[in-house]
């Protein structure tokens, strides 16, 4: 049973909108319409629009994403073409990843940074290069604006 945009849009997460835009632009030529002009996807076009959502996610720009449905709808003899698209992507998204891990340590450094300001009760009893990650945290206890509440047992 086909489904309809409404139903596509609820399934996929993106909007009736974005999916006649998607179509309006090349992306989805695989979707059949009714006689009476409506578009009606099958799982197999779900799928594929999946695949175009993680494409897009991954930073892949539109016009690049539809030169990858054209080169899919042309079968076999595009396979070793389709094949590099992914592997230049796959490199693009590990290097996203990399920068993405640098700026996760950046800031778990400033979370236990500002942790220990907090704890202090100042910035100025924190001590600690906050350039490198992972680098030891001292507080000054000298420069200690809140007392250090210790509970007893």
């Amino acid at each position: 049973m086909p489904y309809s945009i409404g139903q596509v849009a609820e399934k996929t997460g993106l909007t009736s909108y974005t999916l006649r835009y998607y179509d309006r632009e090349g992306l989805m030529p695989f979707v059949h319409r009714s006689p009476a002009g409506r578009r009606e996807f099958t799982d197999d076009d779900l799928d594929f629009i999946d695949l175009i959502t993680c494409l897009k996610a991954t930073g892949m720009q539109l016009a690049e994403i539809r030169k990858f449905v054209e080169l899919a709808m042309q079968g076999d003899a595009t396979l070793e073409t389709r094949l590099a698209i992914f592997k230049q992507q796959q490199i693009a998204v590990k290097k996203q990843i990399a920068q993405a891990e640098k700026c996760l340590d950046k800031l778990d450094y400033k979370v236990r940074f500002y942790t220990a300001a907090c704890d202090a009760g100042t910035e100025a009893a924190v001590s600690g290069n906050c350039e490198i990650p992972g680098a030891p945290i001292v507080i000054d206890e000298s420069l200690r604006v809140k007392k250090s509440v210790k509970q007893s047992s």
